[in-house]
């Protein structure tokens, strides 16, 4: 009994050990893969999958498991996008509030570092584009990656402006995802799919711009209440979101949709969409909380969007 017991005690003991030197283990791997979610922007690159899954599936008669590689390919250069966007902007990064904590400004990782885990992820999907999609596919990934990172991103230091062109960014991974499945460049589907997220990009920033104005200004960025005032912004936004609504709810007349029944939904949701639309508009004095709330909306509508979408050309071809 007595051997039992000593046994016992010996194999607690070592279990104990053993546990207390994985809990170390597990918290750095654990902090390492949040550094590396931060670093590549997981929220807005998955979002961009999956607008990319959105034009595939519209373009397709066949999906199967296809849709795979382009999804994955166009993920990919926009994780590497995000990576290398913060290695270019860490100076600028560490002077705002909103982003002195990303991985860069706070000391997480080297600026070497992610230069290298940014050229691993372009070579990589790039590669999955090349060969499990097509060469159409890749050149628009690559035209994204160096509209981003070449000209949006450097052109944000000289204008306030800079998201008109820069919302090009938001169109294209649609059409890469479009031509992976062999869609045609003219046709009126992916034309005002595409439009829809080139429009969309312009109120989700300047709605930030209402909310972070002061911390861009931190920055060194060009902001647009330092030329014109926040209600003529206010107004100018409110334009853009109701032409965001519109185009989205206009989507079922191009075919786009097949089923009634996803018609409704889109347009139930875009008579809630115009409902906090107005009422952002025809806030007296705008505030934080509103301007947030308008800021989730418009995002959740989209996402709505590309699900309702989706799924409906998804559900036809079963």
């Amino acid at each position: 009994m007595n051997f039992i017991k000593n046994l016992l005690k010996k194999q607690k003991y070592n279990t104990e050990l053993l546990t207390a030197g994985q809990e170390p283990f597990l918290s750095a791997v654990a902090e390492k893969i949040n550094v590396f979610f931060e670093l590549i922007k997981i929220r807005i690159t998955i979002l961009v999958s999956f607008t990319t899954a959105l034009g595939y599936f519209l373009a397709s008669g066949n999906p199967g498991f296809g849709f795979i590689f382009p999804v994955a390919g166009i993920f990919l250069l926009a994780c590497s996008s995000a990576a290398l966007n913060q290695y270019q902007e860490q100076k600028t990064d560490i002077l705002m509030e909103r982003t002195k904590n990303r991985p860069i400004p706070s000391g997480k990782i080297s600026g070497i570092s992610v230069l290298v885990i940014s050229l691993i992820l372009l070579l990589a999907g790039s590669a999955l584009l090349f060969f499990g999609a097509n060469v159409p596919a890749l050149l628009t990934g690559l035209l994204t990656y160096l509209w981003y990172n070449g000209l949006y991103t450097p052109l944000k230091k000289k204008t306030a402006l800079a998201i008109i062109p820069g919302s090009l960014v938001g169109a294209l991974p649609p059409i890469a995802g479009w031509l992976a499945a062999g869609g045609s460049i003219t046709d009126i589907k992916i034309i005002v799919v595409a439009s829809y997220f080139f429009i969309w990009q312009i109120p989700h920033f300047w709605l930030l711009l209402l909310m972070y104005g002061d911390d861009f200004r931190k920055g060194g960025f060009p902001v647009l209440t330092d030329k014109y005032p926040a209600e003529f912004i206010k107004k100018i936004t409110f334009v853009l979101l109701t032409a965001t609504v519109i185009m989205g709810a206009s989507m079922p007349m191009f075919g786009i949709s097949i089923y009634l029944l996803s018609a409704v939904l889109v347009y139930s949701a875009s008579l809630l969409m115009f409902y906090v639309t107005f009422t952002f508009y025809l806030s007296k004095h705008l505030t934080r909380k509103e301007i947030i709330r308008t800021f989730v909306s418009i995002n959740l509508y989209t996402l709505i969007l590309i699900t309702i979408y989706s799924a409906d050309k998804l559900f036809y071809l079963l």
